[in-house]
């Protein structure tokens, strides 16, 4: 199998995915890159997780960079969002890209996420 068609290799220009992270007042915003879906889920599961364990209550998950999101990516910020409201953790969502954004309309979950302006 080619890497042309391998459903599971990135284009040469696709950026890897990884997470930015910044410090603004009492919440810490994690930005991510590239694609999240069932490869990098995990990746941004355990950059949430540091960010708890290092005292951070506030996190705001920035999706404006986001080039793909598969429905894994959106169970994976369901379940953090279903975790903050019950641990206490505050966590809000800066809309992505057009495509991303699209996952949530057609999954009915927009109105039930944090989205906020950027």
């Amino acid at each position: 199998m080619s890497p042309e068609s391998d459903p599971g290799t990135l284009p040469p220009d696709a950026e890897p995915f990884r997470c930015d992270i910044s410090h603004e007042r009492e919440a810490v915003r994690l930005r991510a890159l590239g694609a999240l879906d069932l490869v990098t889920v995990p990746i941004l599961e355990a950059q949430v997780a540091q960010l708890r364990d290092a005292g951070f209550r506030r996190l705001v998950l920035d999706l404006s960079d986001l080039g793909f999101m598969d429905s894994s990516g959106l169970r994976c910020i369901i379940k953090l969002d279903a975790e903050a409201r019950q641990d206490g953790f505050s966590m809000a969502l800066v809309p992505g890209p057009r495509a991303v954004q699209r996952v949530f309309e057609l999954t009915g979950t927009t109105a039930q996420l944090p989205f906020i302006d950027a």
